[in-house]
């Protein structure tokens, strides 16, 4: 075995589960160095980037139960609360302070987007699987298209620090399973509901009138804390039935859990003494998004990679061809 070849192996059970590596992991390595400019010793990064992305895919294929439906049903139920929560505060704030620009009888170009979600949780309860799987990319980019509607119609919309949180959880509601049960699918919609009355409560506490940042000074940070204190607890009752799946559902979780908890995080950034402001800087906040968009996925991967070495026994296997390296064409075995 050649240096560049021994490279590519080492790189392959980094990033390969264990069976993919010993089905077919001399094809795809004789495919990398097929491939090689003549001379090369080590594999250069877009081969290594090629590999990485290859890995990952294979992982979530072959790993089912890896908590990504868990994951994906805490995710939805989150965005479920939140749709209901801020729908509830708009029609609330609209009629007490009626807007020129808003939509009756909401205030702001949001109410598109909570709309969806809530349909969202609705179809996940009645026709999960691919319907659901459609209302929720349709509800993810409706969110996302808020802001630039806002720009080009001039409608309030609601701030970027409520519809990033809810764009992220959108994306990790995507993978929210089929398999559960009837009632268990009933849980976006049963947070939804319950909502309602503790929005109605606590709006006047709240002063909520159209201006969203102080609301969710509160409201976002106290998700994030529920979210990680009920992902902890349902990680535990499963580990103790020897499930990863709650660990794993927990890791998906620590993204969008750090991008609610972005003001907080922010903020100690932003002053580290006493006193701490409650509106940080926004260098403030971009570094605090930037550490959890590369600590969450950063975690994930290692616990992936680790995964993948325990599998293997010890051993330094290659790994499966299962795309071409420069057309991401599937590959046949030898």
């Amino acid at each position: 075995m050649t240096e560049l070849e021994r490279r590519y192996a080492r790189w392959m059970a980094l990033f390969y589960p264990a069976d993919d590596r010993r089905k077919r992991g001399s094809e795809l390595v004789d495919t990398y160095l097929a491939l090689a400019a003549p001379g090369r010793r080590r594999p250069s990064p877009a081969d290594i980037a090629d590999l990485a992305a290859g890995g990952l895919r294979r992982r979530l294929r072959t790993a089912p139960g890896l908590g990504f439906g868990l994951a994906g049903l805490l995710a939805l139920t989150t965005t479920s609360a939140f749709a209901s929560w801020w729908a509830v505060l708009e029609v609330l704030a609209s009629r007490a302070a009626p807007r020129p620009t808003q939509i009756e009888p909401f205030l702001s170009l949001g109410v598109a987007a909570w709309a969806l979600w809530l349909l969202a949780a609705v179809v996940h309860a009645v026709a999960p699987g691919r319907w659901f799987r459609r209302a929720a990319v349709l509800a993810v980019l409706v969110t996302a298209g808020v802001l630039p509607a806002a720009v080009l119609t001039g409608i309030f919309r609601p701030p970027l620090s409520v519809l990033l949180p809810q764009v992220v959880l959108g994306v990790v509601a995507l993978g929210a399973s089929a398999r559960y049960r009837w009632w268990v699918r009933l849980a976006p919609l049963a947070a939804a509901a319950l909502t309602v009355p503790v929005a109605v409560a606590t709006e006047p506490r709240l002063g909520f009138n159209g201006d969203y940042y102080p609301s969710a000074v509160v409201a976002l940070p106290a998700a994030a804390v529920t979210l990680l204190i009920g992902a902890t607890l349902l990680a535990l009752g499963l580990a103790a039935r020897h499930d990863s799946r709650g660990v794993w559902a927990l890791l998906i979780l620590l993204t969008p859990i750090g991008i609610l908890a972005l003001n907080p995080i922010g903020a100690m950034l932003d002053n580290a003494g006493p006193g701490r402001p409650i509106v940080p800087e926004w260098s403030s906040m971009a570094a605090a998004g930037v550490l959890v968009a590369v600590v969450g996925p950063a975690l994930l991967l290692l616990a992936l990679a680790a995964t993948g070495r325990r599998s293997a026994g010890g051993r330094s296997l290659p790994v499966e061809a299962t795309h071409c390296p420069t057309c991401g064409a599937p590959s046949n075995s030898a």
